[in-house]
């Protein structure tokens, strides 16, 4: 029986290409740029104490072992999710003495996933922090501002990594295709730019899922005694793009924000495609239908009372059908929010009435007003279908009408009835306050 030929490697791709100098390092210019601060700092020898906060993917804990490297400095790794307080303190011991007995420098406390510690964890953090004994450097995907003690976070420095752009893979993946000692250059496999590009396109912004997706694909090539990675094969052998969605987490708020901001800004391109992102993560139905009866509200507002009737409807009707016929009703009702008019009178209106009442604008009902008051007169009985009559004690203005489709009509009806809707002396509308 003829032996199955021996693997080179056993270790995945994306950690054989790991980078090894800062200049390797791919992507994340605005804080490792040629004159970013960070930068600046690890080539001066500087290590901050810092969160590095950002999705999977992008480098935070490759940065964090080139800290270590660029400035020279002993690190000491420690998981959040495992780690005992007693296992912390014996890091903090063994951080000090290296400082001791070495040349004086702080070596790196590198915390995976710090925001895993409890309040007790972080604390026991504090004071080698302080005095400088450890430098203590974490890494997130959960925004630390939310998850991290206050009082830890105020002695760190916060920097933001964003996904990957592909013009900042397709070079790492050019890179380990042709790389014999560490990627895949034996396998002798050509790629076009395009390819590679598709490739980097499909990772979401993740370099390792973008070098696991070359390994597979670049390897199924070599297995079927090829020599050129395709379109179709990428297409074929990872049909999927990588989809970045935490449905608890920022995604979820950052992703329907993008959505309503898009109908907002009348693109009805964007606003499908953002309400598209949403329906293929398996967000919550109600959660955007929710959403979308807002911003009629909020943003097409008087403009288009019939935006309203539209959301609603099809709310009723994506929680009738559910997926995926609901895609295509929800689309309609995007759509057409994001093609309307738009007006926020309504919702400053009440904004400003409630500003009014919280800062003591408290009036009495007017006694012609009252349930069985005495003076009170039916605008019915008049054939204008309008009489004027004070309906507060003391006039206030809080509605100002949009000059877009049927709140223009609107505005016009006001001023033949109110003098505080009728334009000024020098023909302009009044303006808000």
């Amino acid at each position: 029986m003829t032996a199955a030929p021996k693997r080179r490697w056993e270790t995945l791709l994306a950690e054989r290409m790991r980078p090894r100098t800062l200049d390797e390092y791919a992507g994340q210019r605005h804080i490792l740029g040629a004159n970013a601060p960070l930068r600046k700092l690890l080539e001066s020898g500087t290590v901050p104490s810092c969160i590095l906060y950002g999705p999977p993917g992008v480098g935070k804990t490759t940065l964090v072992r080139l800290m270590a490297s660029a400035t020279r400095r002993d690190i000491l790794e420690i998981n959040a999710v495992s780690a005992k307080v007693s296992e912390l303190r014996d890091l903090v011991r063994e951080a000090e003495n290296l400082k001791r007995l070495g040349d004086g420098h702080s070596a790196i406390a590198f915390v995976d996933e710090i925001y895993h510690f409890n309040r007790g964890q972080q604390n026991a953090l504090l004071p080698s922090v302080e005095r400088g004994d450890v430098i203590l450097v974490g890494t997130t995907t959960e925004n630390p501002w939310f998850e991290i003690n206050k009082t830890l976070l105020s002695r760190m420095v916060v920097f933001q990594l964003e996904p990957l752009a592909a013009d900042d893979l397709v070079p790492l993946l050019e890179r380990a295709l042709t790389d014999r000692e560490r990627g895949l250059g034996d396998l002798e496999i050509e790629a076009e730019q395009t390819v590679l590009r598709l490739v980097a396109s499909m990772a979401g912004g993740d370099a390792r899922q973008a070098l696991t997706r070359l390994e597979f694909t670049a390897g199924s090539v070599a297995a079927r005694g090829g020599s050129v990675l395709t379109e179709e094969v990428v297409r074929e052998g990872t049909p999927l793009s990588t989809m970045r969605y935490d449905r608890d987490k920022d995604d979820h708020y950052d992703v329907i924000s993008a959505l309503i901001k898009s109908i907002r800004g009348s693109d009805p391109d964007a606003a499908v495609y953002w309400l598209a992102r949403l329906l293929e993560s398996g967000e919550n139905l109600r959660f955007i239908c929710r959403r979308i009866l807002i911003s009629a509200a909020e943003d097409i507002g008087l403009a288009d009372p019939n935006a309203m009737v539209v959301a609603a409807s099809a709310a009723y009707g994506a929680d009738m059908t559910g997926m995926p016929e609901a895609a295509l009703i929800l689309s309609e009702a995007v759509i057409y929010l994001a093609s309307a008019p738009k007006s926020n009178s309504a919702y400053a209106a009440v904004r400003d009435a409630k500003r009014a009442i919280g800062q003591g604008d408290l009036q009495e009902v007017p006694l012609h007003l009252r349930q069985g008051g005495s003076g009170y007169l039916d605008p019915h009985d008049d054939q204008r279908h309008w009489v004027p009559q004070q309906y507060l004690n003391e006039p206030r203005r809080f509605y100002f009408p949009g000059d877009l489709g049927r709140e223009r009509e609107m505005g016009e009806r006001l001023q033949r009835y109110w003098r505080r809707f009728r334009k000024g002396s020098d023909g302009e509308s009044p303006a808000r306050p």
